[in-house]
Order: C-alpha cells, then structure tokens, then sequence
C-alpha cells in the first residue's frame, strides 16, 4: 500500500464503518511516466521547429510534428487508462487478504 498516495473506496466497510468515497491520487511510478512525456512533447517540440524552419512543407518537417503528434497521443491515452483505474481495484488484485479488499455483504 506504500505506493498509494490516496485510496479510493466505493461502498466497502473497513472497521466497521461504511466508505463511500475518498480522494485518489496517482501511482507514483505513473506520475513519474506522465511527466516524462510532458518533457519527450517539449523537446520533440522543439526539434520540429528546428528542422522546420528552412521549409516547413519538407517531409523531415512533416515526420516531426508527427512524432510530436505521437507522443502527445501517448500521453492522451494514459490520462484516459488513469481515469477508467480504480487503484484499489489493482490493489487488491494483488492482497485480496488485506481488510480495505474486504467485502461485505449486507
């Protein structure tokens, strides 16, 4: 559970008490890849507008934005897996003995 920075409970009871809903935070692990492909965006930014500058109707300037265009999907579609995850759900994939995994029946 170290690797949480919040969990996120949807009508699971843990010592006895109802949760409905608490605050989630991201894995730290997909912080660390979503501010990498910030940083690839930038400096694929920046190395489009270098190889355009002569000509920007060249197909080196088209290849570039395009790999621009690549990674800004790349980052798009992680945002959209993270907003589908449930990390408790993984979570207790992996320690289902645990009692936030716990399920109970009323």
């Amino acid at each position: 559970m170290a690797s949480f920075l919040a969990l996120k409970c949807r009508g699971r009871k843990i010592g006895g008490l109802s949760i409905k809903a608490m605050a989630v935070s991201k894995f730290k692990g997909t912080q660390m890849r979503e501010k990498h492909l910030t940083e690839m965006i930038e400096k694929k930014v920046q190395e489009a507008q270098q190889v355009c500058e002569g000509d920007q109707t060249s197909d080196e300037c088209k290849v570039a934005w395009d790999e621009v265009e690549e990674v800004s999907q790349a980052k798009a579609d992680l945002r959209r897996k993270l907003e589908k995850q449930d990390p408790l759900e993984s979570f207790c994939q992996d320690n289902p003995e645990t009692d936030e995994c716990r399920i109970y029946e009323d």
